[in-house]
């Protein structure tokens, strides 16, 4: 049933796109649970339906892409030139329970440490060593990883000195920085942007207004009013998904990203 939802559900976003190739372009859904079903879908969506890229709701009944059970999905959106959104969900069963009460599962807290977490262990399970042309996109300003990358190679570091981990070729932050792409959707804060944009650049940092769940004028506002150069918005607000999705957009549109 997913793989068929799935497969609707692109066909039907690429007709959208061909309608109206100038406001729209589409990121393919997939069941991973069928990972080879859904590396056949990645080529389908991008080589035939003009799809640019592939959102995966990060778990698939707790468990997680580092599995190299999931690596199919992660060759194909390689060679396709793919790139992914880690999109947020619940917390996976085996960690949901302190979260249940206080609303805590939700998008305030419980979605950004799920999604962090699985961002980590694909860079821990050695995913990138492996496809080093990868490039996973998360939201919410990088779902408070580009703040914790400091502490997380000092630890890291300490584990790998005393043999509780392997050593990687590079650092966790390394990975992260090569590898990552995030957005600003949901985040409306001038200092958050600021942190991200000294620490991963300008390059890495995508436009995203979370519509239907947060205010694209909001959003707008923001950005159009942050502190920032104009180089910086204009990357933000264009050129990197340009890049990034291959949209070759001309116009210079303000179009957003709403994951």
């Amino acid at each position: 049933m997913a793989i068929t939802l799935a497969r609707q559900a692109n066909d039907q976003l690429s007709e959208a796109v061909k309608n109206y190739p100038d406001r729209f372009a589409g990121l393919a859904a997939v069941a991973p649970q069928s990972p080879q079903a859904a590396a056949m879908e990645i080529e389908r969506a991008i080589q035939k339906l003009g799809l640019c890229g592939v959102l995966i709701n990060s778990h698939t009944g707790g468990k997680y892409l580092d599995d190299k059970n999931y690596w199919e999905i992660f060759a194909a959106a390689e060679a396709n030139n793919a790139p992914i959104y880690l999109h947020p969900r619940t917390p996976s069963p085996e960690m949901i329970s302190p979260f249940l009460d206080y609303g805590l599962y939700f998008a305030g807290w419980g979605f950004t440490v799920e999604t962090a977490t699985h961002g980590l262990r694909l860079i821990m399970g050695g995913v990138f060593d492996h496809f080093p042309k990868l490039k996973i996109i998360l939201g919410h300003m990088g779902e408070g990883l580009p703040y914790w990358l400091q502490r997380i190679d000092n630890r890291y570091s300490l584990q790998v000195e005393i043999g509780a981990v392997p050593k990687m070729p590079r650092l966790p932050s390394e990975y992260f920085k090569d590898h990552f792409v995030i957005t600003t959707s949901g985040v409306c804060s001038p200092p958050a942007l600021r942190h991200v944009l000294d620490v991963l650049g300008a390059d890495a940092v995508l436009f995203a207004a979370d519509y239907p769940y947060e205010s694209v004028e909001e959003a707008v506002s923001f950005l159009d009013n942050a502190p920032i150069s104009d180089q910086e918005r204009h990357k933000i607000y264009q050129t990197n998904a340009e890049k990034l999705f291959k949209l070759g957009i001309t116009n210079g549109s303000n179009d957003t990203l709403s994951t």
